[in-house]
Order: structure tokens, then C-alpha cells, then sequence
């Protein structure tokens, strides 16, 4: 350990000090926010459940007895235990200790020392005694997963690694910088402060690395229509291609380059490189100017028109892939297009997309009957759904990975994030339009209506999931937190057509960013759709590697021979790929 004069620790707290007062005229200033309103805490709901909750305490207090006597139990042991410890006996301490793969406890302190092993635990404990606790409640399922959310909140948030005297890797870097740590990551809070408007946002990645265009979505290609919602991207093909394109639907939620990453990771370039002719829809980031906006806009705008045009372009039939909400507006297409007896879409992808909303995960707790309200009237006001606000949404669903290591490595250690695409990509949020909005989450997180046969009606035509009748290829992952797998199977039941779905080993993005070259992944896969998802998985096939490879294999029979390639270079060019809309 190096030896750090006094002046340099004196001078360190000097600094720390002007940034403190510094981020409190921030915060005196209201200039940031939480990072998802608190407004969705203070409701009315939130204080009747609050009594609720007494209620059952005093009517029913046996139901607790149990558990409080648990915890008391478990902290006593603890205490004798360390105490024998500190002493130098033996406790045959049987404990369960956290898991080697947490994160938040991997430096080797927690486990060596009987101070930090004593304050884990009884951390650990003391989470465990309030999880059980809830358990307990009886209350409406939204309620239920509200008191979950809100409790798992509390418990990521006083974890003693996200603070600066109980986590020994940040005292350990204090002694040895001389507080210079600190410093540094107030300056980094400071910053963050500024930077984000209304709604708290924490860096991830260094953002001065990346440009769109230059080192993201490099991709060759030419935006070949436009209209207010989006651009169509035409990128350049080999001299040969499949005769049968394909035609992708990203989501709106965010910009469409996490298919178009670096080089080694873009599904697009290896796409083109396999000899398919790609179309792209690439969206637009909606300002109040776009507030109407909605659900049928988006299917005229962004569906039927690029497909009217590639059709020009002497393309009959197109293989069509939709990612998330993408997919959600390709399977109310498809329908949409049979009713009307049009037979453009040759074959359909569902990347992680969700068109049955009965389970949609942790982040129902935050999108409920209970919440509706708040969100109708904050959107209404500006016109649009600032895209901080779900991103952030989303963070919190799983904060120790996506909210407190960053707060850890950023304002505790001192840390500037690395650079790094996907989370670049993840903070480069978009807006959404009110009216689509609005309409989305009523009618189909709320309501689920898009599973009901001829409930929801779009463009004059009644939409029936069960008109799909092309062969598809669903894709989900077992580490997904938005669209969870087993919800995305159920919506694979209520297609027509031969169905093959697959499941891979990874989260949200990390399924689809898979690049064919990568092992980090494995996938399985079946067309056999049994109604049961368990049933599924035990009968699914393994496959090492990456999903692309498969899907490549599927794709290509659906996709016809290997013609000449369209004549690019003539095709009529707005503005060169990546275009203006996503940046």
C-alpha cells in the first residue's frame, strides 16, 4: 500500500467538499428527479395497501409469529457465532452464504473478515426475513406485485456494498488514494446530475467513444423511402442473393442499430454477408409534433407502406422479422394482411416478442390498473413518453446489475464506465408517441386484448392472431426480464401455421447480439408446440452456439434460390444508411 501524505487527504476533502455543495444547489434546484417518479409511489393505492397492511398485522398476528421468532433465532446465532469467531473458536458456522456469482459480494473481505462477513449476513437475514414477510400479505395481484417491486427496492438499495463504510473494496481504495476516489466519483454524480433533465441517469458507458454511423450501424446500405414515422433502409447486397428479401421490424422503444452493432456483432452484416437482401425500418424519435400518433399509424406507416414499396422494387413476398414491440406489430400485421387476402409475407421471425401480456413479468408492478392513471396524464401533458422514463423503468427491475454496480463503480470507487455498444445503444433511449402509448399498455398490458380473437380492430379490420398462418420462428430467452420466456411461448400457441420455437440461455438483448461465431450461448429448439412450456423443454433439442446459425438454416429454405442481386447502385437514394432518424 502506498503511503498518501496528509495534504493530499486534507486537499481531497477540500474538493469533496465544493462538489457537495455543488450537488445540493443541484438538488435544492429540483433539477433531477428519481430515477422513475415518485409520484407512482404516492398514490392513493400506495396508502390504502399501507393500511391494509397494518390491518392484517394487528387481526392476524400469528401469521408473522413464526418468522419474526425465525429471525430473531437467526440473528442471535449469528451473533454468537461471530463472537466466537472474533474469539478464535470453532463454530461450525452452517450458515447458506450467498452465491459465488453476486457481484456485489465478490471481493474476498466479505467472506475473510468477521466484520464485513458479520454485516453480509446480516444483511442477508434480514432480506430474507422481509421477503417472507410479504409472502404473507393477502392482497390483489396487482397489489401483491406492487408490495414485491417496492420491497425488493428497498432490500437492492440498503445492500452495505452501496455504501462507502461497509464495503471494504471502497475503504480499501480510500486509504490507498487518499480519498481521491471519492472526489472523483462526486465529480461523476455531479455530472450525471447535470446531464439528466428531469429523471436521474447514471452513466454505463463512455458515450465519447461511440458515433452513429462511424464505430455503429456501419452497415453499407441507402434509406430508400421515408415518411414521418420512419425510413426504409435498404442495405447493399452481394452479387447473388436469396430471391425471397427480408424485412425487419425493430422496436420503437429503441433505436434499431442493436442489430447493426460493431462489425463482429451486427445480425444485419451477417445477414448480407449469408446472401440475404435486407429492408429495414428504421424509426423515427417522436417529439408533442407526433403526440396522435397511434397503433394504426404505426401499421400503415411502418408495415404497409415499405412493404407497397419493396414490392416495386419487383419483390413479390418477403421474410418478415419483428423484435419486441416490432414483432407485437408484425403478428397484427399478418392478420391484418390475411383478412385482406394479401399474401406479402412469405414466412414471419418473433424476436423476444410478447402478443399474450397475461404474465408480463416485474415490470407489470410498474404497468398495472394502479399506475395507468398517473402515466395517461404525465404523457398527455407533453405528448410523449420521455424514453428516460421507461429505460429507467426497466433498470429498475433489476437494479443490483443495471443501477447499483454503477453507482458503486461511478460515485463510490471513483470509476469512468468503459465503453461499451449495447449499453451505449441501451442508453440512447427514444420517445413514444401519447396516443400509441397509451393505447399499447390499456389494450394490451392492461387488458390483453391483442390474445382475443376480433378484440382489438385496426385499420377497419378485426384482429385474429390465429389468421397467422405462415411459418414462424419465435425466439425467447430463459433470462429474459421483459418479455419472459414462457409468455412469449404462449403467445406462440395462438398462431396457426407451422411453428418453431426456440429458447436460448440468455437475457433481453445478449439472445439476439449472439453472433454465429460466439459459444457463450446455447439454444433449443422444436416445432413440436405442446401446451405445456415445461413439456416443451424437456423434449426441445440442444444446439451449442448461437441461435443465428439455426435460424440461418430455417430462413434460407423459406427464402428461395440464389438470383442476381437487385441493381443497388440505381435505386434512388434519400440519404445514406444509418440515416437521420436514429440519431
Amino acid at each position: 500500500m502506498s503511503k498518501i501524505s496528509s495534504d493530499v487527504v486534507i486537499e481531497n476533502i477540500k474538493k469533496a467538499s465544493i462538489y457537495y455543495q455543488e450537488i445540493i444547489m443541484q438538488l435544492a434546484q429540483n433539477k433531477t428527479l428519481p430515477p422513475v417518479p415518485s409520484d407512482l409511489y404516492d398514490t392513493d393505492k400506495s396508502q390504502e395497501m399501507a393500511s391494509k397492511l397494518f390491518e392484517q398485522i394487528f387481526e392476524h398476528p400469528e401469521k408473522f409469529a413464526d418468522i419474526n421468532l425465525e429471525y430473531v433465532h437467526n440473528l442471535q446465532k449469528l451473533i454468537a457465532d461471530s463472537v466466537a469467531k472474533f474469539t478464535g473458536k470453532k463454530t461450525g458456522d452452517q450458515q447458506n452464504d450467498l452465491p459465488f456469482f453476486d457481484k456485489r459480494f465478490r471481493d474476498p473481505a466479505w467472506h475473510q473478515s468477521i466484520y464485513f462477513s458479520f454485516i453480509k449476513k446480516y444483511y442477508m437475514i434480514s432480506a430474507d426475513w422481509m421477503k417472507k414477510t410479504v409472502e404473507q400479505y393477502e392482497l390483489d395481484n396487482d397489489g401483491k406485485k406492487f408490495l414485491e417491486f417496492i420491497t425488493n427496492q428497498f432490500i437492492d438499495a440498503f445492500s452495505p456494498s452501496n455504501f462507502a463504510f461497509s464495503n471494504p473494496e471502497v475503504i480499501r481504495e480510500s486509504l490507498e488514494s487518499g480519498m481521491s476516489n471519492i472526489v472523483k466519483g462526486m465529480e461523476n454524480f455531479l455530472l450525471d446530475i447535470k446531464k439528466s433533465g428531469s429523471l436521474l441517469t447514471i452513466s454505463t458507458t463512455d458515450t465519447s467513444y461511440f458515433k452513429i454511423g462511424k464505430n455503429l450501424a456501419t452497415t453499407k446500405g441507402k434509406v430508400i423511402l421515408q415518411n414521418d414515422l420512419m425510413q426504409l433502409i435498404c442495405y447493399k447486397p452481394k452479387k447473388k442473393t436469396h430471391s425471397i428479401p427480408i424485412f425487419i421490424l425493430p422496436p420503437w422503444i429503441n433505436k434499431y442499430y442493436i442489430l447493426d452493432l460493431s462489425e463482429e456483432n451486427s445480425l444485419i452484416k451477417w445477414l448480407v454477408e449469408n446472401n440475404f437482401q435486407v429492408f429495414l425500418v428504421s424509426w423515427v424519435n417522436p417529439t408533442k409534433e407526433l403526440a396522435d400518433k397511434d397503433f394504426e399509424d404505426y401499421l400503415h406507416q411502418g408495415v404497409i407502406e415499405p412493404l407497397e414499396h419493396i414490392q416495386k422494387l419487383g419483390f413479390e413476398k418477403v421474410n418478415a422479422a419483428g423484435y419486441c414491440i416490432g414483432g407485437t406489430l408484425l403478428a397484427i400485421a399478418l392478420s391484418y394482411y390475411k383478412v385482406q387476402n394479401i399474401n406479402i409475407i412469405n414466412s414471419a421471425t418473433f424476436l423476444t416478442t410478447l402478443v399474450d401480456f397475461a404474465n408480463p413479468g416485474e415490470i407489470g408492478a410498474l404497468i398495472n390498473k394502479s399506475t395507468i392513471g398517473y402515466i395517461e396524464n404525465k404523457v398527455s401533458e407533453v405528448g410523449y413518453l420521455d424514453g428516460k422514463y421507461l429505460s429507467n423503468s426497466f433498470s429498475l427491475i433489476r437494479t443490483n446489475d443495471l443501477v447499483w454496480s454503477y453507482f458503486v463503480n461511478n460515485y463510490l470507487l471513483g470509476k469512468s464506465p468503459v465503453a461499451f455498444d449495447i449499453l451505449y445503444w441501451n442508453s440512447d433511449s427514444t420517445n413514444l408517441p401519447a396516443k400509441m402509448y397509451i393505447y399499447y399498455l390499456k389494450n394490451m398490458y392492461i387488458d390483453n386484448l391483442l390474445k382475443n380473437p376480433e378484440c382489438i380492430e385496426m385499420l377497419g379490420v378485426k384482429i385474429n392472431l390465429s389468421h397467422i398462418d405462415v411459418p414462424s420462428f419465435s425466439l425467447a430467452a430463459k433470462s429474459d426480464h421483459i418479455a419472459l420466456w414462457k409468455s412469449v411461448y404462449e403467445g406462440v400457441k395462438l398462431f396457426g401455421g407451422e411453428r418453431t420455437f426456440c429458447l436460448t440461455e440468455a437475457g433481453h438483448v445478449a439472445e439476439v447480439v449472439n453472433p454465429a461465431t460466439s459459444n457463450k450461448y446455447s439454444h433449443m429448439m422444436s416445432n413440436s408446440i405442446s401446451d405445456d412450456p415445461d413439456k416443451w423443454l424437456e423434449n426441445a433439442t440442444i444446439h451449442n452456439g448461437s441461435w443465428w446459425n439455426s435460424w440461418n438454416k430455417w430462413l434460407s429454405a423459406s427464402s428461395g434460390k440464389l438470383i442476381k442481386a437487385i441493381d443497388y447502385n440505381s435505386l434512388p437514394m434519400i440519404e445514406p444508411a444509418p440515416g437521420s432518424y436514429v440519431k
